[in-house]
């Protein structure tokens, strides 16, 4: 049978991704999507990819992802999605490349620094 894999990235998330020519089926973790991810709005970010090159229906996707939450977890699926679409057709790139999915998502937590309560955050002031 064939397939295409690939790998997204998003944040601290990382998602493994096959594409199979199917039905449609979404399988993440060993869960159907649906039941992963919990949120609309996540399926409509992980199926983005799909629906731009219209072929939803035609493929299966399985998925094993970890890091990170479930949101950069669902950016980390689209991206490779994204990523795994082009190796089955790369005429498929610039389309993909315009709506800026193949773009790594690389914003990271800032680290703490010292003598700060956080990354940015300052103790209170105070004059005398």
């Amino acid at each position: 049978m064939q397939y295409f894999d690939a790998v997204g990235r998003r944040k601290t998330s990382v998602a493994r991704v096959r594409i199979t020519p199917g039905t449609g089926k979404r399988i993440i973790n060993s869960v159907p999507m649906k039941k992963y991810l919990a949120r609309e709005v996540l399926e409509m970010v992980v199926e983005q990819a799909f629906e731009l090159v219209s072929l939803g229906d035609k493929f299966d996707l399985k998925v094993n992802v970890c890091g990170g939450g479930l949101s950069s977890q669902a950016g980390a699926i689209r991206h490779g999605v994204s990523r795994a679409l082009i190796k089955y057709d790369d005429e498929l790139r610039h389309v993909l490349k315009e709506k800026g999915l193949l773009t790594r998502d690389s914003r990271m937590v800032e680290r703490k620094k010292p003598g700060r309560p956080k990354a940015r955050k300052r103790f209170q002031f105070s004059k005398r």
